[in-house]
């Protein structure tokens, strides 16, 4: 247990390093911290704090609202891309100073406006009329996420390193978290909401996040691609990005949260109460398989070292935000922002001077210590309309020139289990019948998405979980059926 834990708290080590620092930018070069660029049809920004992992403050979010709301308007914009300089796409958000800012009534308006300022260029961003690219090349965390994963394409490459780090500074995941991570495949992304843990590479593809997989040296040439279409549609750009992709290689580790794994997290995190969850993870860390069993002991020690009251908060956000649209998600999400600004929680304030600001590798002083003193009422803090907490609580403010219906975020990345499911039980919206063997499981989503790289691999994991093999034992026909899937308790 104490090597699992170890192991644990190196993992999540990395993403303390890349957190938002206490510093802001400093002048390590006389370039803005956002970089923009219009070539032919395309128009590109381009984060650049580098030293900072393109951690996001609030002079970037405005610079980067008033071009994008004129890229969006401008006939001659035919797409839009984001990228980052350096190691990172954008590493989070300056949630220091929006700690330093919310410790006093005279300043805590700044925190609640940076927060409401992010959130508006995040679905800005979504309800583009244009085709949104984003190039996930390196750190994408926090803030990060909210700039890309409401694109639809959202490229990963090796380089790719994804997570919602919230619960570890004691806040909740935001910037629309709660709409997408309520929407990935069976649990994940409970999981990741939850535990803060990071995905990497060709497993953020895998899990839906990204829309696509490039190897980073392809990144240049995806870039003279699309800068040279003419008229840059959807279907254009997923057929350049495609052209690009690159099939799972030999040395390439197997994905991280697949196969036995994968299905007893799905059991663990269905749950509606973190006490459950926890439960679930503690029954797996006796199982007789080795690897669920060091799994879900990595899970309960990462648990152990989150904030009780985030944890309890964030299963709330990501439950409810099933039913929301992401306008109604984001507006929730600054509910919980400015309730967490208002001091409905010293966590917030805890975890960002422990981790952000001491570098502490121990557990923080969380407020409650335990889960089981985070009541109801507690929680009721960052939801009910009638808390004290969200009295000051802003609505998000956008502009009339949005697309008014938001594209699909998963039309281009790999077949959900939903569907696959949908196609195995002959109720898919293509039409066609049950009945089906592995190897035309598999045609068929390959039809459906064009030969898209990585679809065969996906469909075939999710079968092996999802599915039982029907044979008749009569030597002629031998057909997939789906298993029920696993139910959440009250």
């Amino acid at each position: 247990m104490a090597h699992n834990a170890a192991t644990a708290g190196k993992r999540t080590q990395s993403i303390s390093r890349h957190l938002m620092s206490t510093a802001s930018a400093s002048s390590e070069s006389l370039e803005p911290p956002v970089l923009f660029e219009s070539k032919l049809a395309m128009r590109k920004y381009t984060l650049n704090r580098p030293g900072k992992l393109n951690a996001l403050d609030e002079s970037m979010l405005d610079l980067l609202r008033p071009k994008i709301e004129e890229w969006n308007q401008s006939e001659l914009c035919g797409s839009v891309v984001g990228s980052g300089v350096g190691r990172g796409f954008c590493a989070g958000g300056d949630v220091v100073n929006v700690v330093e800012n919310a410790a006093e009534p005279s300043t805590r308006h700044k925190s609640i406006e940076f927060f409401k300022k992010e959130f508006e260029t995040d679905y800005i961003l979504a309800a583009l009329k244009k085709p949104y690219v984003v190039i996930m090349d390196g750190f994408t965390m926090g803030g990060g996420v909210g700039l890309a994963v409401h694109a639809p394409f959202r490229v990963s490459t090796e380089k790719t390193a994804f997570a919602m780090p919230e619960t570890k500074i004691g806040y909740c995941p935001d910037v629309g978290a709660s709409y997408f991570l309520s929407r990935l495949d069976g649990e994940i992304g409970t999981y990741l909401g939850l535990t803060s843990q990071m995905l990497n590479g060709r497993d953020v593809f895998e899990s839906g996040l990204a829309t696509h997989y490039i190897p980073s040296r392809r990144v240049p040439v995806l870039l003279q691609r699309l800068e040279a279409l003419e008229r840059p549609s959807h279907d254009a750009i997923n057929n350049v990005i495609e052209e690009l992709s690159e099939e799972r290689q030999p040395n390439e580790s197997l994905p991280r949260l697949s196969g036995n794994v994968r299905s007893a997290l799905d059991s663990a995190f269905a749950h509606n109460k973190v006490e459950d969850i926890m439960k679930g993870l503690e029954a797996f860390s006796m199982d007789g398989n080795t690897e669920i069993r060091a799994w879900a002991e990595e899970t309960l020690a990462v648990m152990n070292m989150r904030s009780p009251t985030s944890l309890k908060v964030a299963l709330e956000a990501i439950r409810k935000g099933k039913q929301l649209s992401l306008l109604e998600a984001l507006n929730m999400e600054l509910k919980i922002a400015t309730a967490y600004c208002n001091g409905a929680s010293p966590d917030f304030a805890t975890g960002v001077r422990a981790v952000l600001v001491e570098k502490i590798k121990t557990r923080p002083a969380w407020s409650p210590s335990r889960l089981e003193d985070v009541s109801p009422a507690d929680v009721a803090k960052f939801f009910s309309r009638d808390s004290a907490y969200l009295t000051s609580a802003p609505q998000l403010t956008l502009p009339d020139h949005l697309a008014t219906t938001l594209s699909n975020p998963l039309q281009y990345a790999l077949p959900s289990e939903e569907e696959i499911g949908s196609v195995v039980r002959g109720s898919h919206k293509s039409g066609g019948s049950k009945g089906l063997r592995l190897d035309e499981l598999i045609a068929r989503f390959e039809d459906l998405r064009g030969g898209k790289m990585g679809v065969k691999e996906k469909v075939a994991e999710v079968a092996s979980r999802k599915c039982e093999v029907v044979d008749n034992a009569d030597g002629n026909f031998v057909w997939l059926k789906w298993k029920y899937p696993v139910k959440r308790s009250a």
